[in-house]
């Protein structure tokens, strides 16, 4: 009987333990990718989008690597020169660490649609 109670003591303990580890967490939802419009400027120290519409101000991170390549080639004397971009991309929560940590968020951008020095008339300019 001693032995009996011993058994179901420790399946108990062994069930209870399991299911302290498991995660009831939802995973978080991938971001959708969308089209979004507004000013980038590129340095050695800083990569920024500033969004038209709402004024949201990302750190970028050019997963296409095209970005800062068409970037570099409108040829300006100085960095950090806003140039207006149309980008398909997702934001994410900023790392806490590096220089994103700066931004609530980082802009992940996947394609490039358009680049100008032109900054249209509008909420971006």
């Amino acid at each position: 009987m001693n032995i009996f109670k011993i058994q179901i003591f420790l399946c108990s303990v062994i069930l209870i333990a399991a299911l302290a580890c498991t995660s009831d967490r939802v995973p978080e939802k991938e971001s959708v990718t969308r089209v979004m419009k507004g000013l980038y400027s590129c340095g050695p120290e800083l990569k920024s989008f500033t969004e038209c519409e709402q004024g949201t101000e990302y750190w970028v991170a050019d997963s296409a690597k095209t970005l800062e390549l068409a970037y570099s080639n409108l040829n300006f004397e100085k960095p950090y020169e806003p140039v207006y971009i149309e980008v398909e991309c997702h934001p994410v929560k900023s790392d806490s660490l590096g220089m994103s940590a700066d931004f609530d968020s980082t802009l992940i951008v996947t394609k490039l649609l358009k680049i100008s020095k032109e900054i249209p008339d509008g909420p971006c300019n």
